[in-house]
Order: structure tokens, then sequence, then C-alpha cells
């Protein structure tokens, strides 16, 4: 069993950040790898290449190939990143446009029916959010988010839903509030992945909110 913690954001000083790596420290670096999209570089544009993919034509990219195969060999996905615009960031939608594709993803068979593939992937998500969570609930997002990620991505490719954790009002000034959460959320999410392993966290001050 091994976890792949994926992060989208382009500060390493960010409450983001900061989150990956108490989480990875609570699961263990001997089963735990992270990888920071921004800090690889990874591509997000769905490009003409990725097109005529979509379309039945030519070989995936490289970059693709290296993602799929790193999912290929986890147990648990956990996504930690910032809520921009009521969304993931356009990163890591990049990301699930150009790996998430039909042939490894999910399929279909002679009916056309959408046949999942990745049943074999417990995906959990830590989301940093400057709003309150009272603003999710009124606006509608907590909803919508079920529907666009959870049912629109993860339940669309089979993958079994696991634990989602909000930091809400990721930037306020109240600092031990803020910390508080966030390893809140951290050890929710722990004890999902590993739930003999994970230890309960001790509390820091982050720099950098969101």
């Amino acid at each position: 069993m091994s976890t792949l913690i994926i992060t989208a954001h382009p500060d390493t000083e960010s409450l983001t950040h900061q989150a990956a790596t108490r989480l990875r420290e609570a699961l263990g670096h001997e089963t735990t790898t992270v990888g920071h999209l921004a800090q690889e570089g990874f591509d997000p544009r769905f490009t003409l290449n990725d097109r005529h993919l979509y379309l039945g034509h030519g070989v995936s990219a490289a970059d693709v190939v290296a993602e799929q195969d790193r999912l290929d060999h986890i147990s648990d996905l956990v996504l930690v990143f910032p809520i921009y615009w009521w969304s993931m960031p356009a990163l890591l939608k990049g990301w699930f446009d150009r790996v998430f594709i039909a042939g490894w993803a999910f399929d279909f068979d002679n009916t056309g029916r959408l046949v999942p593939k990745l049943g074999r992937l417990t995906v959990h998500v830590l989301a940093t959010a400057g709003t309150a969570a009272g603003s999710f609930e009124r606006h509608g997002y907590t909803q919508a988010f079920a529907a666009q990620v959870e049912t629109g991505i993860f339940d669309f490719c089979g993958m079994r839903r696991g634990e989602t954790a909000f930091v809400h009002d990721s930037e306020s000034t109240d600092i031990e509030s803020v910390t508080t959460t966030m390893h809140a959320a951290v050890s929710s999410i722990a004890a999902a992945v590993s739930p003999s392993s994970a230890h309960t966290e001790q509390p820091s001050t982050p720099g950098v909110q969101q």
C-alpha cells in the first residue's frame, strides 16, 4: 500500500505545501511520495496532440505517461490544493484533462456503456479556502464540489471516495486557528489513508496562507 500526494501551488511556503509536508510526515516517507505539479513543471495545456489522442490517434506524451505510471503504483491518491474561483487551480484541472484519459482512466464497451478503470485507487482531498464554511453552504459550493469533482471525475473513473477536508478561512490573520484547522484536516486524511499508522499532528505556525 502506498500513497501519492499531488499539490498544485506555485509557492513552496504556502499552506498547501505545508499541509502536504505534514501529511507525508504523518503517513511516513517510506510509503508516501509527493508530486508538486507546479515545481515539477507539468504542462496543463490540452494541446492538439491531446485532442488527437482523444479522437483515438497518436500516442500519449511522455509527461502524461509518467503521471499515469506513478498513479499505477499506488493505492491512495491525495489532492492538496487551494480553491481558486470556487474550483481547483487550472494546473490541477489540466492534470486531470491530460492524464485521466480514455483507455486508461475509463473506457466504453461495445454498447457504448461507460467502463471505469481506476477502481484500484482511493482518492482523498485536502483543499484550502479563503472563504468561511458558511459561505460555501450559502452559495451551494459544497454541493457543487461534490457534483463537479467527486461525481464528475472520481466516480466517472471508478475511484473510491476517501476523505475530503476543507481548511476554511485559510487567509485569516488568526494564525493559531488556521494552524489548528490545517492539522485537523491533515489528521483526518491520514487516518483515512492509514488508520493503523496515522498519528495526531502537533500544530506549528504556518507561513503564507492558502
